[in-house]
């Protein structure tokens, strides 16, 4: 599944498509609009087709989030089309990317999100619409400043709705009204 026929400005384009169509236009994440919005997400596609390299990005983009102060993002989107293609594959990096954010002092700090073309929650059938939800074009690793996060939770009324609005949302567009969102 590697993409080297796709430039890194097509590959971001087809994340940007994926958070217009899907993330802001089915209301999956409330908060996404005004961060998309005001441009402060910045978007890295790695070439690494390695785990360990991966890892190695990760690391650098923690700690280039965890020392911006208003330097033009709060938000990044680490893609990686070359490397953790397989679901369970990226669901066992999760950890050590995790790991990776305690032992650099950012519990509390960076949150990691996780989107996959093939993701699925624990407990679900792959068919299952609720997976779409954590569903994107390419493999990527969301990192978020909790501080955003936090901002963005207290000035939201209903935060324990989202996940079962969600749910309702993607059950009643189903599999063809997904597809047919791309």
């Amino acid at each position: 599944m590697l993409h080297k026929d796709q430039t890194d400005e097509e590959i971001i384009q087809s994340i940007r498509v994926w958070i217009e169509r899907s993330v802001i236009g089915l209301n999956l994440c409330p908060f996404a609009k005004p961060v998309y919005s005001k441009g402060l997400i910045r978007y890295v596609v790695t070439r690494v087709s390695l785990e360990e390299a991966l890892l190695l990005d990760l690391k650098r983009e923690l700690e280039d989030l965890a020392g911006q102060t208003l330097n033009g993002y709060e938000t990044v989107l680490l893609i990686h089309p070359n490397v953790l293609c397989d679901f369970l594959d990226y669901n066992d990096f999760l950890n050590p990317a995790e790991q990776l954010v305690s032992s650099l002092g950012l519990d509390g700090i960076i949150q990691i999100a996780s989107f996959h073309p093939d993701y699925q929650f624990a407990g679900t059938m792959q068919t299952d619409m609720r997976n779409y939800t954590n569903r994107s074009p390419f493999p990527l690793l969301h990192l978020l400043l909790e501080d955003s996060i936090d901002k963005a939770v207290d000035s939201y009324p209903d935060i324990d709705k989202i996940l079962n609005r969600n749910i309702k949302t993607m059950n009643k567009l189903g599999l063809d009204g997904w597809n047919n969102l791309s």
